[in-house]
């Protein structure tokens, strides 16, 4: 079987367990208006394009740029393509009428701006939005055997995109130098890019949980601090952090590290499907506590990864959520001392059928914190 085909029926897959929502909630039809959702469901890499979706039609509405991007992403699959007269909600309101008997349509409430959903409503009128949020994302929580592959892939780029970054080490070397070094041996090595804007944190800068890197030399302080990723051709994304020293430093370095370190490994050892993310978390959050740091670690433990950088799963203390097989989160403990530094080491982990298989394999025990520049 062709990669192609084979992508086309893992997609096909999708759209099916799609048609399952669509029965539980007793609509006739799915407009699926969300980027990347559209891409989850068609392998479709565009923009400005709709998926219409029934018990039996699905129809992609989109306009002239995308039509040889559509016939070779997205063969088997309908497309309505809309004229430069024909705005995309008239598009969908033609879509509509040509499928009979459809009266009830379910809409991305949380993606549909209070603006579009108005002009949604005036246009189709006769028919009823049932504003569904979260079912498509719920959907994609639960990694399928070629996401799962992709996701590995960028953490292999990711992982390869680091060891070229230390190797590139120097005291003259400045956040924001190290950031395009780094995204360019991602791309080198194959890479659409970074998964996100990466943080290279110096010295007090590493206490930022989502800092931006800048002219800081790495001369100025011995704590870098790296949170990056890498994201593959079809878009999958992995996230990393690793905490290093580049120069001897004071103790109480050693006693955050260590303190953080066995947050993370306490917490990947309870990942297994069933297990509570709220618990998951818990486990991270409680020895922070108890170690005395608990004021300086007030994000949530970990997200879901995939065709975002943030998806479901939330291992946080207000999720009620629990994990499937087939599920990959990241595991993302942190100290951040403000006007000192801060440490988080962060990895990513697929949910087993029996436990848990931590996907990035950078080393992150003490005695291989110090790098040399």
């Amino acid at each position: 079987m062709s990669e192609l085909n084979q992508i086309q029926n893992h997609c096909q897959q999708r759209r099916q367990r799609l048609r399952e929502v669509i029965r539980r909630e007793e609509v006739d039809a799915f407009l699926v208006t969300g980027e990347k959702n559209v891409r989850y469901l068609t392998d479709f890499s565009g923009d400005s394009t709709y998926l219409f979706i029934s018990e039996s039609n699905e129809v992609l509405i989109s306009d002239f740029r995308y039509t040889t991007q559509l016939a070779e992403e997205c063969p088997g699959i309908d497309t309505f393509i809309r004229t430069s007269k024909t705005t995309l909600i008239d598009a969908t309101k033609e879509v509509v009428a040509d499928n009979s008997g459809v009266k009830r349509v379910g809409v991305e409430s949380h993606l549909v701006s209070a603006e579009l959903l108005t002009s949604m409503t005036n246009a189709l009128e006769g028919t009823e939005l049932v504003q569904l949020s979260w079912e498509i994302e719920r959907l994609r929580a639960v990694k399928d055997d070629l996401e799962i592959a992709e996701i590995r892939e960028a953490v292999r780029l990711a992982e390869r995109g680091f060891q070229f970054l230390q190797a590139i080490l120097t005291p003259e070397a400045t956040e924001l130098e190290l950031s395009f070094e780094l995204e360019h041996a991602v791309r080198k090595f194959g890479g659409a890019g970074l998964s996100f804007h990466p943080i290279l944190a110096v010295g007090d800068r590493a206490a930022l949980p989502h800092y931006r890197p800048s002219a800081n030399k790495l001369s100025g302080s011995p704590i870098l601090l790296c949170d990056w990723g890498a994201q593959t051709r079809a878009g999958y994304k992995s996230d990393l952090t690793r905490t290093m020293l580049t120069a001897p430093f004071e103790a109480k370095f050693e006693q955050v590290y260590k303190t953080v370190l066995e947050a993370q490994l306490r917490a990947i050892a309870e990942i297994g499907p069933g297990k509570s993310c709220q618990k998951i978390d818990a486990a991270a959050r409680d020895y922070i506590r108890e170690q005395g740091f608990g004021d300086y670690f007030d994000h949530g433990l970990g997200h879901g990864i995939g065709l975002d950088i943030h998806e479901l799963p939330r291992l946080s203390q207000s999720s009620d959520g629990l994990l499937e097989p087939g599920m990959v989160v990241t595991v993302e403990p942190g100290i951040y001392l403000p006007g000192w530094g801060g440490v988080r080491i962060e990895d990513d982990v697929l949910v087993t059928e029996n436990g848990c298989e931590v996907l990035s394999s950078v080393p992150k025990d003490w005695e291989t914190v110090s790098v040399t520049i």
